[in-house]
């Protein structure tokens, strides 16, 4: 049953992304993978790990990200606890620069 949910969390995820980004190749990562070598949701720029549980430990999700996510991308941990909306995590350097490149590009 957890297995469900955590999969059923990812395609939640994958259909969110997406709505925001059409264009983009957005998909669940390898479901045969053997370690955290692949994201859970597949998605430009960023290395997302998604955890669903009843209390969803945050940091270790975090740690979990930042310790498989390749060079050039940012990790991201998406968790949701039950019953409670998903949660973003990034690291505060990769936010700043995520900010510094969209403050650089936004209409003036």
């Amino acid at each position: 049953m957890s297995r469900n949910k955590g999969a059923s969390f990812e395609r939640a995820l994958v259909h969110r992304f997406r709505e925001v980004m059409p264009d983009a190749e957005v998909r669940r990562g390898l479901q045969y993978r053997s370690g955290e070598e692949a994201a859970d949701v597949e998605v430009p720029c960023f290395f997302i790990e998604a955890k669903h549980h009843k209390k969803t430990n945050i940091r270790a999700a975090m740690r979990q990200a930042i310790g498989a996510c390749p060079k050039g991308r940012w990790p991201l941990a998406i968790t949701k606890d039950n019953h409670a909306e998903p949660l973003v995590t990034i690291g505060l350097e990769d936010f700043l620069e995520l900010l510094r490149e969209w403050w650089a590009r936004r209409e003036r």
